[in-house]
Formats: C-alpha cells, sequence, structure tokens
C-alpha cells in the first residue's frame, strides 16, 4: 500500500508556460519545456539486402515510408511461412543547440522482435521482444547542430530465447516484422517525471494511479509520481496535479513541493478525494483527466496527461465479479491484432474501430491473445467501455533460462505501461497452453504484486497453481459437464470456447443437429463463403458453448475468436472469428449482439439498444429453418407481409441459461420474397429486420468501415472499403462470386489482391489514407455489372 503523505488542496489557475515544437526540415527546437512527439515519419525502409554490403553503400535502394509499417507485405492467406528476416530503418534528425542541456529519449512502442539501435554508426541500444516498448536515452550521445543517422536493425526469425518463443511454422498466430507501432521522441528538461519503462524501477516510474474507498458519495484517489533529478545541481521544484472531469471542471488539486539532490529520484505521493465521483463501467465509462505539471525556479519544465477511469472490483463470497457494488458477468471474446495483408500495422485509429466493433457486437470484455496489444487500443476500451485481461506473449512453449527471465521481465514492462487503465482488471502473467514449472508461476504471481502493491490486483493463468483466477479453455475439460462442476475456491472464467472443442469432435451436444452435414461442416471454423447452412452451425455451436458455459460458477467467459485470422502453423485462415479477416460479421455476430439487455428510453445508446436480426439469406429452398436473434421479449415473423408466427424465445437445451434465447421459426417451405421480423418489448415495436429474395446480380454499392473513426490523414491510417453486389433494386446477392476490380483516385493506396474475388456478396479492399484531408474517390468495376463510386471523406 502507498505511504502517502499530506497536501495541500488548491484550485489556484496555473500558469501554463507554452509548448513548442517547430519541425523544420527535421529539426527540433525546443522552448522552455517538451513533453513529446510522434517521431514516425521520413523513415527509409530495405529488406533482404546482402549481409556482405555495407548497410551505408550507395547502390542499396531505400523506401521512404511512414510509421507504423510493416517488413512485408502478405498475401490475404498466407498458405506458406509467412516473410522472416532482417530488415532496416534509417532516419536523419537534427536537434537545435537550444535543447543542449535536455534529457533526450525515444521509445518505440513495438518493435518485432529484435532490434540493434544504431546512432552515428554505433550500437547504443539492445532489445529483444516485440509487443512491449523500449526506451532509448540519447541524451549523451546526440548531435547537436549537425545531422543524426539513426538507424535499426529489425529481426523477426524464429528465436527460442525471446517469448513467445515458438516458432512460426508451429505457432497459431504470426509475429510480423517491423516497426509496426508509434515512435515517439521526447526532449524534457533533465529535472523531469520519469519514464515508466526507461526508469526501470518497481512500483515506480512515471504517474501510478489508483484508487480506494470508492462509493457514490466520495472516492481516494492516490497519486504517485516518479520525479528524477538529471541536472548538476540540486532542485527545488513544485509539482501541480489537477483531476478534471469530462467537461473540463477541476474536481480536486493539489501541490506538494520537492527538493531533490542531484542524480537522484524521489516518489511523490498524494491523495485525492473527489466527492460525487463518476464511476467507469461498460455501461458508463466516466473517464477523468489527470494532469501532473511539474515546475522549477524558471518555470513549467515537464508535465503528463492521462484520462483515468474510478472503479472498484472484487469477487464475492461465490467467487463472482463485483464492480463498483454490482455484480456483473463478464461476456467476452479473444482477439489477435494483426489486418490482412499488412499485419501488425494498423493505425491508432483501426485499433480504435476493432475494439468499437468488439463493444458494437455485444462483449463487455477481452481477453487479449496472446501478447500485450497496442496502448491505443488500450484507450479505445477505457473511452468504450470493455473490460480487459492483459497478458504476456506465450503460447504452446517453454523455454530456457534467458526466456523466462525475459517472460518475468515482460510482466513488469506490461505493468508498468498499462498499470493505470481503468479497463484492465485481471494481469495474465502466464504462458498460454505452455507447461509452466511451479516456481515460475509462483515467481510470475508474485511479480505482479510487487509491481502493484494496492488492492484490486487479480493474476490469472491457465494452469490451476499459483494465480489468484483460473482461466482455462472450454477443452481442457470433458464433456459434459466441463467446468460446471468445478468446485475449487478460486474464481473460474472461461478464457477460450466454441472452436477446438468442435473442431476437434470431441464435444458438444448438438453434432447431429443438421444430420446432412459433413463432418467438417459441424466445426465452428467456418468462412463466410462456405454459406449460411455453416454459419448457423457455427453460430449455433457458439450458442451451445455459452449456455453450457453459464451453468456452472465461472464469472464470464471468452469465445474464441472476434475475427478470423492467420496463423502460422496451417495453410489456411483460422475461421472461427464471429467477423472474418476483414471485420464483416457473420451470423455468430448477432447472436452475441442479442445477449445485451436493452436499454429503452434516454439511456439507450448504439451500444444497448432493442436488435432484431434474421439469420437466413432467403435464397435457399433447401435451407428453411429461420433463426432470429433478439434481445426483445416476442418476435413475429412476416412471409410477404403475411404473419406466419408470433414466437416467444426458443425454450430447449441450448437456450436455458441465455440472457436472450434466440427465436426459431420453421417453415413448411421455400417462398421468395420478403421475409421481416419485428421484435416487440412490453407489446411496443422496438426493431425490424428484413430479407429480401434477390434478383440478378447487375450493380455494385460501396460501403467504407467508419467504426466510429472518420478515415484519418498523415498517420498511416487504413480503412476497409466493401464493394457489395446487389440486384437492380438495391438487395444483397449473398452467393455473388464476381471479380470486382478497384481504383482509387487521390492520395491514398489500395493495399491487398485487386482484382479479389467477392466471398459471399462482398468484395473488400483495403485503402491506406495518404497525408492530406482532400477526399478520396474509390471506384469499383467488374464485368457485368454497373460500376459504383464513392467518395472518401479524410479529416
Amino acid at each position: 500500500m502507498f505511504n502517502t503523505t499530506s497536501i495541500r488542496i488548491s484550485f489556484k489557475k496555473l500558469q501554463v508556460s507554452i509548448l513548442l515544437l517547430i519541425p523544420l526540415a527535421c529539426t527540433i527546437q525546443a522552448q522552455n519545456f517538451e513533453n513529446s512527439q510522434l517521431f514516425n515519419h521520413d523513415w527509409e525502409f530495405v529488406k533482404d539486402i546482402d549481409p556482405a554490403i555495407s548497410i551505408n553503400d550507395a547502390t542499396i535502394q531505400w523506401e521512404k515510408v511512414s510509421l507504423p509499417h510493416t517488413a512485408n507485405i502478405e498475401p490475404l492467406v498466407i498458405a506458406d511461412q509467412q516473410w522472416q528476416g532482417t530488415s532496416y530503418y534509417r532516419k536523419y534528425f537534427s536537434l537545435s543547440p537550444r535543447v543542449e542541456e535536455k534529457h533526450i529519449s525515444l521509445t518505440f512502442e513495438g518493435v518485432m522482435h529484435e532490434t540493434e539501435v544504431y546512432l552515428n554508426g554505433e550500437v547504443i541500444y539492445y532489445n529483444a521482444g516485440g509487443y512491449l516498448p523500449f526506451y532509448v536515452d540519447l541524451t549523451d550521445v546526440v548531435k547537436f547542430s549537425e545531422r543524426n543517422e539513426l538507424i535499426l536493425k529489425v529481426n523477426n526469425e524464429d528465436n527460442p530465447d525471446i517469448p513467445p518463443g515458438k516458432p512460426i511454422a508451429d505457432l497459431d498466430f504470426n509475429y510480423y516484422g517491423g516497426i509496426y507501432r508509434d515512435v515517439h521522441l521526447s526532449i524534457k528538461d533533465k529535472f523531469r517525471i520519469s519514464d515508466p519503462i526507461g526508469a526501470n524501477r518497481v512500483a515506480a516510474g512515471g504517474v501510478f494511479v489508483h484508487y480506494e474507498d470508492i462509493s457514490d458519495e466520495k472516492a481516494t484517489v492516490f497519486v504517485q509520481v516518479d520525479i528524477e533529478n538529471g541536472r548538476d545541481e540540486s532542485v527545488e521544484g513544485e509539482l501541480l496535479i489537477s483531476l478534471k472531469d469530462a467537461n473540463g471542471a477541476i474536481v480536486a488539486s493539489g501541490e506538494n513541493n520537492i527538493q531533490l539532490e542531484s542524480g537522484t529520484n524521489s516518489l511523490v505521493r498524494s491523495e485525492f478525494i473527489v466527492e460525487n465521483p463518476l464511476l467507469w463501467s461498460p455501461d458508463h465509462p466516466n473517464l477523468y483527466l489527470l494532469s501532473v505539471q511539474l515546475f522549477s525556479a524558471n518555470g513549467k519544465v515537464d508535465e503528463a496527461e492521462q484520462k483515468i477511469g474510478i472503479r472498484i472490483f472484487e469477487f464475492d463470497e461465490d467467487n463472482q465479479f463485483v464492480l463498483n457494488g454490482e455484480k456483473l458477468y463478464l461476456r467476452g471474446t479473444n482477439r489477435h491484432q494483426d489486418y490482412p495483408y499488412i499485419g501488425y500495422a494498423l493505425s491508432n485509429e483501426a485499433q480504435y474501430r476493432d475494439a468499437y466493433k468488439i463493444k458494437e457486437a455485444g462483449f463487455n470484455f477481452i481477453r487479449t491473445a496472446h501478447y500485450p496489444p497496442d496502448p491505443s487500443f488500450l484507450e479505445a476500451c477505457d473511452e468504450l467501455g470493455i473490460l480487459f485481461m492483459n497478458a504476456i506473449p506465450g503460447w504452446q512453449f517453454f523455454g530456457e533460462n534467458e526466456f523466462q527471465e525475459r517472460a518475468l521481465n515482460d510482466i513488469r514492462n506490461m505493468i508498468r505501461r498499462d498499470r493505470n487503465h481503468p479497463s484492465i482488471i485481471i494481469w495474465e502473467a502466464s504462458l498460454n497452453e505452455s507447461g509452466m514449472p511451479e516456481e515460475f508461476m509462483e515467481i510470475a504471481h508474485q511479480t505482479v504484486k510487487e509491481e502493484l502493491p494496492i488492492n484490486d490486483v487479480y493474476t490469472s493463468g491457465w494452469l490451476d497453481h499459483a494465480y489468484d483466477i483460473f482461466i482455462p479453455a472450454r477443452q481442457h475439460s470433458k464433456p459434459p459437464a466441463y467446468w460446471s462442476n468445478y468446485d475449487k475456491d478460486k474464481p473460474l472464467f472461461i478464457a477460450e470456447y466454441g472452436d477446438w472443442e468442435y473442431y476437434a469432435q470431441n464435444a458438444g451436444f448438438n453434432q447431429a443437429a443438421f444430420e446432412n452435414l459433413k463432418e467438417e461442416e459441424r466445426n465452428s471454423r467456418q468462412l463466410r463463403g462456405f454459406g449460411q447452412v455453416r454459419l448457423a452451425q457455427q453460430a449455433l455451436n457458439f450458442q451451445e458453448a455459452h449456455n453450457s458455459n453459464l451453468k456452472g460458477n465461472s464469472f464470464g467467459d471468452a469465445n474464441w475468436v472476434m475475427f478470423d485470422y492467420n496463423r502460422g502453423y496451417a495453410p489456411d485462415l483460422e475461421a472461427s472469428g464471429i467477423q472474418d479477416i476483414f471485420r464483416i460479421p457473420k451470423f455468430t455476430n448477432y447472436f452475441y449482439r442479442s445477449q445485451i439487455d436493452p436499454v429503452l428510453g434516454p439511456e439507450q445508446t448504439l451500444f444497448n439498444s432493442p436488435m432484431v436480426y434474421i439469420a437466413n439469406y432467403w435464397t435457399d429452398s433447401e435451407f428453411t429453418e429461420v433463426k432470429v436473434y433478439s434481445n426483445a421479449e416476442e418476435v413475429v415473423l412476416y412471409l410477404n407481409n403475411e404473419e406466419i408466427e408470433r414466437r416467444n424465445p426458443d425454450i430447449d437445451q441450448y437456450s436455458t441459461h441465455l440472457n436472450h434465447p434466440p427465436f426459431t421459426f420453421n417453415l413448411d417451405s421455400f417462398i421468395p420474397g420478403i421475409l421481416t421480423a419485428e421484435a416487440f418489448i412490453n407489446g411496443e415495436l422496438v426493431a425490424t429486420h428484413e430479407r429480401i429474395t434477390p434478383g440478378e446480380a447487375t450493380n455494385i454499392s460501396l460501403q467504407v468501415d467508419i467504426s466510429g473513426k472518420q478515415p484519418t490523414a498523415g498517420v498511416n491510417d487504413v480503412v476497409f472499403v466493401y464493394a457489395s453486389i446487389t440486384d437492380k433494386n438495391g438487395n444483397a446477392v449473398p452467393d455473388a462470386s464476381n471479380q470486382i476490380f478497384f481504383k482509387i483516385e487521390g492520395d491514398g493506396e489500395l493495399i491487398g489482391n485487386n482484382p479479389i474475388k467477392a466471398e459471399a456478396g462482398i468484395a473488400t479492399m483495403l485503402v491506406r489514407i495518404g497525408e492530406n484531408t482532400d477526399s478520396l474517390i474509390i471506384k469499383a468495376s467488374s464485368a457485368a455489372l454497373k460500376e459504383a463510386s464513392l467518395s472518401l471523406t479524410v479529416q
């Protein structure tokens, strides 16, 4: 527990010095103080060069790139092993003499996965690990008033000493090469707020926040700030801390006087009382802005800002999860972070769109698979209200001493980077599905406790030892009970379900539900192009498994998986995603969407509104079962405006414990036309969905995936553009497979197969947004179809 110092509460108006950062031909200057700037532009890149040739050889053709960047554009389906090798990134920059007395550093958020950093021809840093940041101190090695050459040698080849350690050819995911996350240049006074990674101190570095005594009436907020004095003399300073609500109003503030000897650091601890706090939860993700400002005699020298959320969570006597005093079942999913073609090199905006889709699909929880995500993804979870289980890199591999030391260090760096996110409630300090010795698990568990010496800290592991929470996959047990009979006094969370137990054909009660199916059609790995019968089977598998999980005493579950993805050990996509690799929903997506309790009235949002969805394209005379997913009380089905049936939710063995069972209508025959489902709550019509049997494919309709973030210029943003094939009336043709050719006009780039064959009536192109905010024109054409055009607004 923190030992807090008393502070003097103050609402005095702070004098804010001007932040000035002037990039002139990559020359960086500073006035008074600097915090950080993105260092993503004006890089050069080369790969696969002859190792006998000097990197500075004039014959090398460097490509101009911006970050985030992937070392290789991969095929849509990586049938052969993905590219692995050595690549180089180069950037020239100059620093003004005005910053010569400053502390200069670089932070790399993610480079995959072995990195040598060269400055002006000398190796200044080495990093092993691709999923967590590393901090490079340039203060004593950078040149001023002349150009600096920064080179990164980056390698993503198999390495058993770098977690996850397992060779890609045997791995269930891929680690793609490149500087695939943001890079930040920091110019600070040497009397400064330390960096949590650079400080490398237990339970210290940077700003550390936690909460106690939380209620609707008040909350106590503890703030620890790690101050370093790199000046040659002792310094007297002042630390001002303020907490602002969403409207910018200061709800608490205080100040501390500091005296710090040269070459030392100090942990400054403060305690605040927030009256009538707006607590953070998935339904109400209320955020406050924490502002920390450091002053010396000459004015402000440093500052740090972070959005935080006040919440308290625990497990009750039944080992159920309780958030802010209310029991909450965690309905979750797993998510791999890769995109088609570009691997891990997603913009922050694209990261947000993934989180948005997860929230929209009905989940309040994410278990990361199987490594720490991009910081911007966690920020999106904070903002959208998605609880999170963070995890270190690992899957079915346990290495030697160096591997183990790095895995334990990953725990520390993961926590130091992410500890203030309100979304994070569980730390998976476990190497997933790996044979870890008990001693390693005990040390890993204790490492978390050392880094977080506070309340509300919970570790988790897939083995039932040492950790606070047991997180097995459903298939780690056996049918029919699976984990419903787990009786140990420990919280239980089903970390994976819905895929392997069906794929392996060793589980499930519904394997004969469709008697005419072949064996491969009974599992959950179903591409959208496999057709509606197999998509319906996938949805039924997930429904059955989720219903089974609810029979036991688990406090939540996370399905496998949110999005289809490439994996190293197989020549096809892992297709158990409830959305495909292009983030297009399958039927299963709407099953989960229907499990949200609907809200009517002023509290209704996009994420909790009533919904209804017909899981049948109504195009097939052999498939006349109409499954309707809805969170309403009653559904009425119409065919060609004639009422077929009015139904209450299903009562069957797959629906006994669901929040909102589906509605199953068995029609006697197939009659083309309009199938309409109307959903009612308290007798009031609250949602409608319609399926229309399409005519001949004649047109293309273009849509862009926004998902809460407008396409953004200047940040290497990428968006999906969907070309839906329709009939002359605009009705989707779900079995269309035309080749679609895309064109672009303006500052943007098409990435991927072009032309590309439509899958289940939709062809998708990945579009990279350029540097300017002018609108882009996207066109799509195909033989025998009318060309379509879309004006894409860029901000």
